[in-house]
C-alpha cells in the first residue's frame, strides 16, 4: 500500500498481515509467530490499562478520560480488528457530530459553549468542595477560592 493511500474499510483484515504492514519493524515481528504473540500480548495489556485509566482519570481536571479512552482503543485497533472497527465507528461518529455542529447558527453554538464552560466549573467547584483546595496553589489563588461557598 502507497503512503498516501488510505486502508480499504471493506476488508476484512485491514493491517494484521506482514506485507500489508507499512513499518518494517512491525512487519518483522509479524513474520515470527512468537515475537508475534508476545507483542499481541503487549498491546493488548498496554490498550487496556490505558481504556481501563479513561474513567478512572476523566473525572480529574485537565484531560483524562476521552483522550485516553480514544488512545487505548487506538493501540488496540493497531492489532485487533474488532478494535479497528469500533475505533472506525468512533472516528464516523467524530466526523457526524462535527458537521451537525457546523451548521448550528452562532447563537446555538455560543449556548453550547456557555453550558459546557458553566459545566467545567461546577465540575471543577464540586471537585474542590469535596476534595479541598490543594496546597500547592498559589496563596492568592487559595485565599480566592477559600471566599467561595463550601471551600472554606
Amino acid at each position: 500500500m502507497a503512503e498516501h493511500e488510505s486502508p480499504d474499510r471493506t476488508d476484512d483484515n485491514i493491517t494484521l498481515d506482514a506485507a500489508d504492514d507499512r513499518w518494517e519493524w512491525r512487519r518483522r515481528i509479524r513474520e515470527n509467530p512468537k515475537k508475534l504473540l508476545f507483542y499481541r500480548i503487549g498491546v493488548g495489556v498496554l490498550g487496556g490499562l490505558l481504556i481501563i485509566a479513561a474513567p478512572l482519570t476523566g473525572w480529574l481536571p485537565g484531560p483524562g478520560g476521552i483522550p485516553l479512552f480514544i488512545a487505548g482503543l487506538a493501540v488496540l485497533a493497531s492489532e485487533f480488528e474488532w478494535a479497528q472497527r469500533l475505533l472506525y465507528r468512533v472516528k464516523d461518529w467524530v466526523k457526524s457530530l462535527t458537521t451537525w455542529t457546523g451548521k448550528q447558527p452562532g447563537w446555538l453554538k455560543g449556548l453550547g459553549t456557555a453550558a459546557l464552560s458553566g459545566c467545567v466549573v461546577v465540575g471543577v467547584w464540586l471537585y474542590l468542595a469535596v476534595l479541598g483546595v490543594p496546597g500547592w496553589l498559589p496563596d492568592s489563588w487559595e485565599s480566592f477560592l477559600y471566599k467561595v461557598p463550601l471551600l472554606d
